[in-house]
């Protein structure tokens, strides 16, 4: 099989780029990493000749080229058998909570950009805001109470539900989430321990890059 290529944004920045990045590593899936800085005058061009939407990620593999974040985390799953929980329902919920991470949070992705190396920024909460936080504790609560078990994770074992809302945690960690349960405070820990995104965080250290507009609060 033809070896994979993982094209990516900035480390400190890009939030779709770390979903599939944990995603791939947590499956233990071996590729090689390529970076296109952000918000320069040539990253259009650049992305250009590896994605034909000009976004990160996207997975090429031989003639093979896959551009969306989840699809690359399901594309993955389908080659490993990994990814998801093994229970049905719980891979229903897993699957139906990523989605929504796809799809919702407007407020909190705006509002709040990711930016990993940032810590103590302080935005005015805007009743958005507000209701995209208090749906994630819901969500990390529901999925944890019904599924968790004594394990760590939103599903007990690794999922790509919780590489989906990993940057979330990164959010709520630079911006100060302080309205949330006891709960999601033991998930954000879990996730931030998690030695594979503290060598993400350690890489965006060492970024030189620096995008104004996500430089807020």
């Amino acid at each position: 099989m033809a070896p994979l290529t993982l094209v990516i944004g900035n480390k400190n920045y890009s939030t779709w780029s770390l979903r599939a990045w944990l995603a791939l590593r947590h499956m233990a899936m071996s590729f090689t990493e390529v970076v296109v800085p952000l918000d320069q005058p040539d990253s259009r061009e650049e992305l250009e000749k590896h994605s034909p939407s000009a976004r990160v990620p996207v997975l090429r593999q031989g003639e093979l080229v896959v551009w969306d974040s989840l699809a690359i985390c399901e594309y993955a799953a389908e080659q490993t058998g990994r990814g998801w929980p093994q229970d049905v329902r719980a891979r229903a919920v897993a699957r139906a909570v990523s989605a929504e991470m796809h799809s919702s949070f407007t407020h909190l992705r705006s509002l709040w950009p990711m930016n990993a190396r940032a810590r103590n920024r302080r935005t005015a909460m805007t009743p958005g805001l507000k209701a995209d936080i208090e749906r994630i504790d819901e969500i990390w609560n529901d999925c944890r109470a019904r599924f968790g078990g004594e394990r760590p994770w939103l599903f007990g074992d690794y999922s790509i539900a919780d590489a989906m809302y990993a940057p979330v945690v990164l959010r709520f960690k630079t911006y100060g989430a302080a309205a949330i349960s006891q709960a999601a405070r033991w998930y954000m820990a879990t996730v931030l321990e998690d030695p594979l995104l503290q060598e993400w965080l350690q890489a965006a250290q060492a970024e030189p890059w620096t995008i104004a507009s996500d430089e807020v609060g």
